[in-house]
């Protein structure tokens, strides 16, 4: 008997264990657990890209900060005799 790796998943595999979970579980509990992992993934790669889009907004402001500091450093070092 062959060891299955993860790759050696097939639809006929796949298939058997959706049928054992329905067994198990039932229909209508294995649709609502279907139905949440979705919601889930979807969550998170919300929160994923909004956690990106915040990081880039850092990363811009964070340059505009670094160059105005140069500047406001000269003025307060320059003498004003």
């Amino acid at each position: 008997m062959p060891v299955l790796a993860f790759g050696g998943i097939g639809p006929l595999e796949i298939g058997l264990i959706a049928l054992v979970l329905v067994l198990i579980f039932g229909v209508t509990r294995v649709a609502d657990i279907g139905g949440a992992l979705g919601r889930s993934i979807r969550e998170f790669r919300r929160e994923l890209k909004e956690g990106q889009e915040e990081e880039k907004g850092a990363k811009t402001e964070g340059k505009g900060e670094e160059e105005k500091k140069p500047q406001e450093s000269e003025r307060t070092s320059s003498p004003e005799h």
